[in-house]
């Protein structure tokens, strides 16, 4: 019996020591877990600011001018030449460029005035107005072979082209005559080679010699132009698909004695 009592009194006092226990250890933990920080973190690296990313870097892609940056896109440096090859025009590898100028002074002379009476404003890349399908591109970036091509399927149109306004006809012949490919450019080189063939065919050489007169020489300059007048006035073939003279025969002939003053 006594034992009994002992027994309860004993389970009596645990429990009043359990209501009244002070709190303090728990209370204490969660300060102290706090204070540590969070036992499992993020594996998320936190975003690098940008400023760190503006130095060189293998890795950095186009900042700092880094080798693993992203290759520029090829630019296309000649379009007018890769349209044409596209068209089945010759390909750039096979083309022939001529280049240098040719002739004498004189030369270099007639042929300022006859460009000046033909083709005053394009030059070397002039089209006759009268053409109504246009070559396929500026006659100096085509090759003699192109320009053959456009003159054969555009027909019932004028042709004459280049700073001398050569027609298909006289344009085949003097290509022929020079010893040219259908594969060369028709640069400007190739265009004053040209022309110096007309010139010759005009009595340039005879000039020269002494052999025939300033005059004449000019008749047969308009003979072969038809912007350049002949003594009349006029061009040779003024009023034939619209061609008439541009320059005066003073103006010529004040321009020709500056070439040939003893050859009057």
């Amino acid at each position: 019996m006594i034992l009994k009592h002992a027994a309860a009194a004993c389970l009596a006092a645990i429990a009043t020591l359990a209501t009244f226990w002070p709190d303090a250890p728990v209370a204490e933990t969660r300060p102290f877990l706090a204070k540590r920080g969070a036992l499992v973190v993020s594996r998320t690296p936190a975003q690098r600011p940008q400023a760190a990313m503006s130095h060189a870097s293998l890795f950095a892609g186009q900042a700092g001018g880094s080798l693993f940056a992203p290759v520029a896109p090829r630019t296309d440096a000649a379009p007018a030449t890769r349209r044409a090859s596209a068209g089945g025009l010759v390909s750039p590898s096979q083309r022939i460029m001529l280049a240098g100028p040719t002739g004498g002074a004189d030369v270099h002379r007639i042929r300022q005035i006859i460009s000046y009476a033909e083709s005053r404003k394009d030059g070397y890349d002039a089209v006759v107005w009268g053409a109504r399908v246009p070559p396929p591109d500026l006659p100096t970036r085509l090759t003699i072979g192109e320009i053959f091509r456009w003159i054969d399927e555009t027909p019932g149109q004028n042709h004459a082209i280049g700073r001398y306004q050569f027609i298909p006809s006289t344009l085949r012949r003097l290509v022929q005559q020079a010893g040219l490919s259908t594969d060369h450019i028709f640069s400007p080189a190739v265009q004053d080679q040209l022309a110096d063939i007309l010139l010759a065919d005009a009595g340039l050489h005879d000039i020269r010699a002494g052999q025939i007169g300033r005059h004449r020489f000019m008749n047969n300059l308009a003979r072969i132009w038809a912007g350049l007048p002949t003594s009349s006035g006029k061009s040779y073939y003024d009023g034939h698909a619209g061609n008439r003279s541009t320059i005066t025969w003073a103006q010529f002939d004040a321009e020709m004695r500056q070439i040939f003053p003893d050859r009057g």
